[in-house]
């Protein structure tokens, strides 16, 4: 076996889970670590058959992460849901939740081809692709729910960014210090957003971008559309701009998809995600920048999240 870079070496007893869910004949005959992910660890294997040909695999491995049991077990149920309905991702070959048979628990599935693109050239053409997915996903109908959505943040634990508009950001603490709204359940994705959704990035002229993959469903939950929605929102406002971040509701409305009634129920979701981005901006900037967006600093990040969250408070006066 052959190793892009010594990170990328697979641990012997993980090494050895990966070969027993290999074909007769197969075996890894190369890794590469993949960048992007900030709880997990993410290899793309290459494995090689018996008659010369290859296919990839990814590896997926929770070190010392808490809850981890629970969302490869969540990421394993909802791939095997989604086998079958349209929705591009990945397909599940083995999962070891609890470590029993790896050094750290683990989750092996098909590669797709493409990759995220989180450059502001093309994005007006990628943001109606992405609301038409949503809609998809938001339209699946689970013979069992995944478990209710858990809220991301609280009024108490909310970091005002330094400098921030201090009149705009209280108000929008005491918007989500009020009750939720009601509302009807829907097979959430719960981190759909530019960096979890990867794109043909050379069809052919007359074609244009497609989606070909949606990854990373550790946390699918059951909730409102509009929440998940709100997160994909906080992710443009932060990556290309505020603007983005109003934009895609309509888009997604135009795609079909069915958000809350009242504007004051929107804001209460938009809101509710925007700020659990403050507890996390150092986070979320980190593998954008090592994804070539050099120019998202923390400091950067957190001033379009003030402008944005300004934006939305702004929007319902």
């Amino acid at each position: 076996m052959t190793n892009h870079d010594e990170a990328a070496a697979v641990r012997p007893l993980t090494l050895a889970w990966v070969s027993r869910h290999l074909e007769v004949g197969e075996r890894i005959v190369r890794t590469e670590v993949l960048q992007g992910g900030i709880t997990a660890e993410m290899r793309r294997l290459t494995i090689g058959g018996p008659g010369g040909g290859t296919r990839d695999l990814v590896l997926r491995t929770f070190v010392n992460v808490e809850h981890a049991e629970d969302w490869l077990n969540r990421e394993a149920g909802a791939l095997t849901l989604l086998t079958g309905t349209g929705v591009p991702a990945p397909g599940l070959v083995a999962v070891d939740p609890t470590a029993a048979h790896c050094e750290h628990p683990s989750l092996l599935m098909t590669h797709l081809a493409g990759r995220t693109v989180l450059d502001d050239e093309g994005l007006e053409t990628r943001v109606p692709l992405l609301a038409r997915q949503l809609v998809a996903i938001h339209a699946l109908r689970p013979a069992e729910r995944p478990r209710e959505y858990v809220a991301w943040t609280t009024a108490d634990t909310v970091v005002t960014p330094k400098g921030a508009n201090a009149a705009a950001w209280a108000a929008a603490i005491d918007v989500i210090r009020r009750p939720a709204p009601r509302y009807e359940g829907r097979f959430l994705h719960r981190d759909f957003q530019p960096g979890n959704v990867l794109f043909d990035v050379s069809p052919p002229e007359s074609a244009g971008p497609r989606i070909t993959g949606v990854v990373d469903w550790a946390a699918t939950s059951w909730g409102p559309t509009d929440l998940d929605v709100a997160h994909c929102s906080t992710n443009l406002a932060l990556l290309h701009g505020p603007a983005w971040g109003l934009r895609f509701a309509e888009a997604y409305e135009e795609a079909g998809g069915v958000l809350a009634a009242a504007a004051s129920e929107r804001l209460y979701w938009q809101v509710r995600d925007g700020l659990a981005f403050s507890e996390e901006v150092q986070l979320v900037a980190q593998p954008w920048r090592e994804a070539g967006r050099a120019e998202l600093t923390t400091r950067a990040v957190e001033e379009r999240l003030d402008a944005y969250v300004t934006a939305l408070m702004d929007a319902l006066g």
